[in-house]
């Protein structure tokens, strides 16, 4: 008989587990670390030409599996998509400096200060992944472009042929872009660029059998360049959204455990059972039973292994299963993966450093600190990718929530909020198309707007029963958790800021 994990034992193999999981866009995704949540699916599609999420929700790790035979083949199986096996995958953008496969950072700015379109450059690039005998034979992204300019004939003849040829061969050329918020530091030139790649996108979905591309997008930014580009709604239909349920987020942290390369790891499967070894000559990969993927009874039960079944003395004060992902969520209902490893990591290292003799791997107060630290993590990516988002909630430090919607517009007021808020945007806008406008609200001094773009961003919580559309100044607004904590801002009865 498999002797159980102590808490210590669990503690250490949680740590050694979710090392590093924050920085999960620097990690190349491994056989260990493939999870295959079953919402995820329709993501891996090959069709699927946009695939829509939030920061932290798996586009990199998507991104670059796609691109890893191994890891390929592997979402093949579990996935049952024959067609991944029959794939050629090129990076069409992404992370890695001195790709020879599309402009880097440094050289796409000085390609559009020379006056090169965002068509060009995309179409440069496609024609670079599909072997186009001359680009491949120039070093220079300048060079590449200009050919593609001046010689559209023999270009469409080449993505033709390449078609014709992946036709032939039961085959299809698949681009892979990710990483575009990176594209410009400039919001409006990004979003062009965004918007010029999901045309050439679309007339490969549309004009080709055999040639696709995957572009990997925040909703945000696939709205502003549906702006730009009107027709990118088209893709709307077949595009997918990466979310996570309870279900899978303790799943992925199982998957983790499981898969760790030392005899920890092997007791856990063997004392969970069911766990399936990876085909003989693959990675080695470890795939955990049905009732420990989705199973929420099951996960429960599991997961009191390692933490107190308690979030304090009885049960009216939750249990930790339900009560760390309801902390973690934003205002739509969404939870980051990321979010949710990041603050089990944290209630590992607090416990072992507080109370490392608890009969837990895993104290109540010691997850309070993971969330608290997941907090911090989200609103340092929510302020990066959305900066006016920043100045608006920071007014109001040090209140409490639940809170009236016209203390807070009375509270923006005094900040002088509409002044810092067109400052920023007067960077960015066109002064003949407001509605480009993506730093902040289109009109700054509507601060009601403001409201509403915060509760669509998952920031602010609607807490009345009554339409978005029909909040007045009595209307009462919360702040989930996941931004609440981190922003300083308290709550009756809630999750105390850290220090207090």
């Amino acid at each position: 008989m498999t002797e159980p994990l102590s808490p210590g034992e669990y503690r250490d193999l949680l740590s050694r587990a979710l090392e590093g999981t924050v920085d999960a866009d620097t990690r190349l995704p491994t056989p260990h670390t493939l999870y295959m949540p079953d919402a995820h699916r329709t993501a891996l599609y090959v069709d699927s030409t946009v695939v829509q999420g939030d920061r932290g929700v798996g586009k990199t790790f998507w991104a670059r599996s796609l691109l890893e035979p191994d890891l390929r083949e592997a979402a093949a199986t579990e996935y049952r998509i024959s067609r991944l096996n029959r794939l050629h995958v090129t990076p069409g953008f992404g992370m890695d400096v001195g790709s020879r496969h599309y402009p880097g950072p440094l050289v796409l700015p000085s390609l559009l200060a020379g006056g090169t379109l965002p068509e060009e450059i995309w179409y440069a690039v496609l024609l670079t992944a599909l072997g186009q005998s001359e680009l491949l034979n120039m070093a220079d992204w300048s060079d590449r472009v200009t050919w593609a300019r001046t010689h559209p004939g023999p270009a469409e003849s080449t993505i033709a042929q390449a078609d014709a040829q992946a036709a032939a061969e039961n085959m299809v050329h698949l681009l892979v872009f990710d990483g575009l918020e990176h594209l410009h530091t400039d919001w409006d030139t990004r979003n062009r660029l965004i918007a010029e790649l999901l045309r050439v996108a679309m007339r490969m979905r549309f004009g080709t059998r055999n040639i696709r591309l995957k572009v990997f997008l925040r909703p945000d930014m696939f709205d502003a360049a549906k702006q730009l580009f009107p027709d990118a709604s088209k893709l709307s239909g077949n595009a997918a959204l990466l979310t996570w349920s309870r279900a899978d987020l303790y799943g992925l942290l199982f998957h983790h455990l499981g898969n760790e390369d030392d005899e920890a790891a092997e007791r856990f499967r063997r004392t969970t059972g069911g766990w399936k070894h990876s085909d003989p000559g693959a990675p080695v990969r470890y795939v955990p039973p049905a009732a420990v993927r989705n199973d929420e009874r099951e996960q429960q039960r599991l997961f009191e292994r390692l933490a107190d079944p308690y979030m304090g003395t009885n049960v009216r004060q939750g249990r930790p299963y339900t009560w760390l992902p309801n902390h973690l969520m934003d205002s739509n209902g969404l939870i980051s993966p990321r979010s949710f490893l990041r603050a089990l990591d944290v209630a590992a290292e607090t416990t072992r450093s507080t109370r490392p003799s608890h009969t837990r791997a895993l104290h109540h107060d010691a997850i309070r600190s993971g969330v608290r630290q997941a907090s911090v993590v989200r609103v340092d990516q929510i302020c990066e990718d959305t900066p006016w988002v920043e100045r608006a909630i920071e007014p109001l430090r040090g209140c409490q929530v639940p809170i009236a919607q016209g203390k807070i517009i009375s509270i923006w007021k005094d900040s002088e909020l509409p002044l810092r808020l067109r400052e920023d945007s007067a960077h960015y806008a066109q002064v003949d198309r407001p509605e480009l406008v993506r730093t902040g609200p289109r009109h700054a001094d509507d601060l009601s707007r403001l409201v509403r773009e915060l509760i669509d961003l998952g920031v602010l919580r609607n807490r009345d029963k009554k339409p978005v559309a029909e909040l007045d100044e009595f209307s009462l607004l919360d702040l989930p958790d996941i931004y609440r904590l981190a922003f300083g801002l308290g709550r009756l009865g809630g999750i105390p800021l850290a220090g207090r």
